[in-house]
């Protein structure tokens, strides 16, 4: 099953928060209208009862005649109803009343209402508004026999202290009525608002999305090879634009790792190429002229070129290991003091006239590879030997929550412009030295991937006379 769209899923959600709201609001306005409807028919029986209990206060006995609501008249030590009309005929309350007759009196002029019970009866001629055995709120009033006159009451059959008790039933036709119009009237009103809401929402989001659609589309032609490509960035200011621009930023970091890629491969291949073709010429003129060939200075120039490569390579594939920024594993805690002074003791001098010194106020705990710690610190040093006029200073103290190491030489220095690259792949600030006695140009770089790989520093401090590396590493506690 394919999956919903977005615009799909969005005009869904939208009618279905519409649904709830407008099956909320239905029923608010349902209810209103049917209280309404409820207090019109009431207003109307009231005003029936009122003049119902009028007539009986002048003397005269109601007629059945145009009444809205069903009426009862009753009289206590009465069994047939005074007068009744409305509906209430076709239970013959002419023979037996239907509503009870008053018990106790109530005050003259006052309204009284409760639900009352339509009893079923057997003889009666019809129930045209379905009023049996169901409950209808009634409004009653008692009015005295008295007001009738003897002459009147006792023809009746009424003693002169007997109550009178006029009764009006509230139907609610006027309520379901109104409820009856106003309900389709809101179900055809939802269900358009129901429709247009998802429509709206639909192109609403269509609209909105179309710059993600153009976004995915040309992302969707950018290669690892070729990320060139950029998106175009709506000035609209909302979540878009931002998704646009950091889209850009991306592609742009894609764009420069490519370069940076192309560009390693290519000086890899350049430093490569310079051993090789020494090592190639030096045996090609050896094999061509064997008999004037001086075999042992041979194999020693291959051999130097041969290790060489080995350190390139080695160099490189440090480098990818490093590039996959993969976590340390197994960590150990390391006296960083104690490498520094063993590395600068046994450091390989060459017979060259220099002093390599190593000062520590005391043992420096760093936490990561011993191995890593010991490469990084050995390239500092080669790179200080290869630059140092006389002296090498490695220094090491505790500042903090940081172990701080610096490596000085007395040699030329670096530039200021220069302090950055100088950690860049393959640099070498001085164009004139030979890449037999400049390294691979990768020393530094690996050293400043190691430092961050342990979640330290490496930089070039500004000095009056050398240069100094500074490396900061995180502090970690003795050893137990």
């Amino acid at each position: 099953m394919r999956p919903r769209s977005v615009r799909a899923r969005a005009a869904l959600a939208a009618a279905s928060v519409t649904a709830v709201a407008l099956a909320c609001v239905g029923w608010w306005v349902h209810r209103d209208v049917h209280q309404e409807g409820m207090r019109i028919a009431e207003e109307k029986a009231e005003t029936q009862l009122r003049s119902l209990a009028d007539q009986l206060d002048q003397g005269v006995v109601p007629l059945s005649k145009g009444a809205d609501a069903p009426y009862e008249v009753v009289a206590t030590g009465r069994r047939a109803a005074l007068s009744y009309g409305g509906g209430m005929e076709e239970f013959r309350p002419g023979s037996r009343h239907v509503l009870p007759s008053p018990t106790d009196a109530l005050h003259s002029g006052v309204l009284a209402t409760r639900p009352l019970r339509i009893p079923v009866r057997r003889d009666s001629t019809g129930d045209r508004l379905g009023m049996a055995g169901h409950t209808y709120l009634v409004m009653f009033t008692d009015v005295g026999a008295g007001r009738l006159g003897r002459a009147k009451a006792a023809a009746l059959g009424l003693t002169t202290g007997a109550h009178i008790r006029v009764y009006v039933v509230v139907l609610p036709r006027t309520a379901d009525t109104l409820t009856e119009v106003t309900n389709p009237l809101l179900l055809r009103a939802g269900l358009l608002t129901l429709v247009l809401t998802a429509a709206i929402v639909y192109v609403a989001v269509l609209l909105v999305l179309r710059p993600v659609e153009a976004i995915r589309r040309l992302t969707a032609s950018v290669t690892p090879n070729d990320p060139r490509e950029r998106v175009t960035v709506p000035a609209t200011g909302h979540e878009i634009t931002a998704l646009a621009t950091t889209l850009n930023t991306t592609l742009q970091r894609l764009d420069d790792a490519a370069a940076r890629q192309r560009r390693f491969v290519a000086d890899a291949a350049h430093e490569l190429r310079s051993p090789l073709t020494t090592l190639l010429a030096s045996l090609e003129v050896a094999l061509a002229y064997p008999e004037r060939t001086d075999w042992p200075a041979a194999a020693t120039t291959a051999a130097r070129q041969t290790r060489r490569l080995q350190a390139l390579a080695e160099d490189l594939l440090l480098l990818a290991r490093l590039d996959t920024r993969a976590p340390v594993a197994a960590p150990e805690t390391v006296d960083l003091t104690a490498l520094a002074s063993r590395l600068t003791e046994q450091y390989p001098l060459d017979g060259r006239p220099l002093t390599l010194a190593c000062d520590s106020d005391a043992p420096a705990y760093v936490r990561g590879d011993p191995d890593a710690y010991e490469r990084l610190l050995r390239n500092l040093l080669d790179n200080a030997a290869r630059h140092a006029a006389h002296r090498i200073q490695v220094t090491l103290r505790n500042q903090d929550d940081r172990v701080v190491l610096t490596v000085h030489d007395d040699g030329p220095g670096v530039p200021p412009e220069d302090a950055e690259r100088i950690f860049e792949r393959f640099v070498r600030l001085d164009d004139a030295r030979s890449r037999d006695q400049g390294g691979t140009g990768l020393g530094l770089a690996i050293a400043r991937d190691l430092a961050h790989r342990h979640g330290g520093t490496l930089t070039l401090t500004p000095r009056t006379l050398g240069a100094c590396f500074e490396l900061r590493l995180p502090r970690a506690p003795a050893k137990a």
